[in-house]
């Protein structure tokens, strides 16, 4: 299962930010990924492709079907989607009522990439590590925790994401 390629979907969020320094915006450019995945020093075989870059509080179901239709579609049958955190946990429940077969693993970050200071790399790290040893299904990968899209939520108050029954 290791040596299985792994496909990574990108759809914007707070991972993929760029602030604007004269106007205090954050704004999308380009991903990051590659870049975290160079300096990571990953050795897996990872394709990976930009659907979109929207913030997730503007994701519609019809951005949704569009990436559940790119998760079926690809060969690759483990897949991590950076997603921002606001609505990441209704994409998951949506794709597991759409996708079957595959593990899917999204993750984000609460702080910008490039601020430096953000939780991006680690949960991509732990994002490529949980999609090559969880089973078939849709989970969340956050600050080194994973959980089923049906069991989890995000904490506003706390800015962490957790399990529910």
């Amino acid at each position: 299962m290791q040596d299985e390629p792994i496909r990574i979907f990108v759809t914007g969020g707070t991972f993929d930010k760029e602030y604007n320094e004269l106007t205090g915006e954050l704004y999308f450019q380009d991903s990051h990924v590659p870049e975290m995945l160079r300096l990571g020093r990953c050795m897996l075989e990872v394709e990976y492709r930009t659907l979109m870059m929207v913030d997730s509080l503007e994701m519609t179901d019809d951005d949704r079907a569009i990436i559940a239709g790119h998760c079926r579609r690809t060969p690759e049958r483990r897949i991590v989607i950076t997603h921002g955190t606001d609505t990441m946990v209704e994409t998951a429940r949506y794709l597991d009522r759409e996708v079957s077969g595959k593990t899917i693993v999204l993750t984000g970050a609460m702080v910008p990439y490039k601020f430096g200071s953000s939780d991006g790399m680690f949960n991509l790290g732990s994002a490529l590590a949980f999609v090559q040893t969880l089973p078939p299904g849709v989970y969340i990968a956050m600050n080194g925790r994973w959980f089923p899209s049906a069991k989890v939520r995000k904490n506003r108050e706390k800015g962490v994401f957790e399990p529910v029954e």
